[in-house]
């Protein structure tokens, strides 16, 4: 039996995309294969954890001989993995999710990403994170596209008649007569939630309202201070690498806008269950992100999350987003900072409330049968089956003749087309 070494860290119960993809991963393929993790507790510093992946994993490979493969959750992961390879013959493998391979710095380019190209395989989350790494010299042969999953259980969640009294008190508006359009997650610029705000929301109908669901920060103008005391590149890459959400001070000062007074909503983090219904009352979700240099959106989870609460999707035709959004299956495409497109998309498909509830419901069947988690698990096994081959052919040559083989490699080339 095929036997993994995941090693992660980010993981429950710490919450996010990746938290989530991570568990759903390990999980998944415990169900049939034997696995073992090396899992951050948050019992100890992130560093102090990173500098000891390798000397743990030494120890676990020693108890555990059969163990084929090792799999590395993100790039951050990366960096031990460039010393796992020195201590053993495992394949290691590694998942990319976006800003990982795109950060703007040329000392990680050059350090760490260079170096990323020296593990057996790399998984990209989305067709556009695989580009990214071919484009930078990696192995097209070793790269695979295995796209992430959602939480399909979500679409079980009956929606609560009484919510909309429950919204209204935190609105402090009546909905009456009213269009609710959402967006989820944290305010990192690259999410647009300003650019909506200022240059889309003004010249929508009066009746549509729109609501951010995500954390906030009561120190970001103080973090904004000092970041201005920084040189400017250096400022922006520490932005990325900590995901700060400085979109936050932009969506703040829009709030103000005589425009959007009462019609723009910032509900910050709110519990799963008030979430969900929200997103269920929602008449349209959308996900109206810009381009941001050095950023990148490596797949677009919650429009997936809104799409199996049977939330119509509306998403910027960008990067890993149009592998999680469909055009007219899922959700709709447009042009990202198009305003006038945005508009117009907005007020055809707010005109036939009643279709666009129908299409909402097609495309949450659609969504659950094209990225439920077991989907993206059987693809990540497939990845594994092979290097798995690989190193039993390995090991068998060894045995054989005393010296190490030459298996085929897998190749990722047809798996990365397969699922473009």
């Amino acid at each position: 039996m095929m036997e993994i070494l995941f090693i992660t860290h980010k993981y429950p119960p710490s919450v996010g995309g990746m938290e989530k993809q991570s568990y759903e991963l390990i999980n998944g393929v415990a169900r049939s294969y034997k696995v073992h993790t090396l899992i951050y507790d948050n019992t100890s510093g992130r560093v102090k954890f990173l500098l000891t992946v390798p000397f743990k994993v030494k120890k676990i490979l020693r108890e555990n001989p059969n163990i084929s493969i090792i799999h590395l959750n993100d790039g951050l992961m990366g960096f031990c993995g460039i010393w796992i390879k020195r201590i053993t013959s495992v394949p290691v493998l590694m998942t990319l999710h976006g800003l990982d391979i795109v950060m703007p710095s040329r000392l990680y380019q050059r350090h760490m990403v260079d170096r990323f190209k020296k593990l057996d395989g790399i998984i990209a989350v989305s067709q556009a994170t695989a580009q990214e790494c071919i484009a930078r010299g990696f192995d097209r042969d070793r790269v695979y596209v295995v796209r992430n999953g959602v939480d399909t259980e979500m679409s079980l969640i009956d929606k609560k008649t009484g919510f909309r009294k429950t919204l209204e008190a935190k609105l402090g508006i009546p909905l009456q007569g009213r269009k609710v359009i959402v967006s989820i997650g944290r305010s990192v610029r690259r999410k647009g939630f300003s650019w909506f705000m200022t240059k889309v929301l003004p010249q929508l109908d009066e009746s549509i309202i729109y609501l951010i669901v995500g954390p906030t920060d009561p120190n970001i103008r103080r973090i904004n201070f000092i970041l201005k005391l920084l040189p400017d590149r250096l400022a922006h890459i520490i932005v990325l690498g900590l995901g700060l959400g400085l979109d936050e001070i932009e969506v703040q000062k829009a709030l103000k806008s005589p425009e959007i007074r009462n019609r723009a909503f910032y509900l910050g983090k709110q519990p799963f269950e008030d979430m969900v219904q929200i997103l269920k009352y929602a008449d349209l979700f959308v996900m109206p992100n810009i381009k941001v240099i050095g950023d990148a959106e490596g797949f677009g989870l919650v429009a997936l999350e809104a799409s199996v609460n049977g939330t119509p999707v509306l998403a910027s035709a960008m990067e890993g987003i149009t592998c999680a959004v469909i055009d007219g299956k899922n959700g709709f495409l447009v042009p990202p900072e198009n305003e006038k497109a945005w508009i117009e998309k907005i007020h055809t498909l707010l005109s036939d409330v009643p279709h666009l509830r129908d299409f909402g419901e097609t495309a949450k069947q659609f969504t659950i049968s094209n990225f439920a988690w077991k989907k993206m698990v059987d693809g990540y096994i497939t990845v594994f089956k092979k290097y798995d081959y690989q190193h039993s052919m390995r090991a068998k040559s060894t045995r054989t003749s005393g010296s190490p083989g030459s298996a085929d490699m897998p190749h990722g080339r047809q798996y990365l087309e397969h699922n473009a």
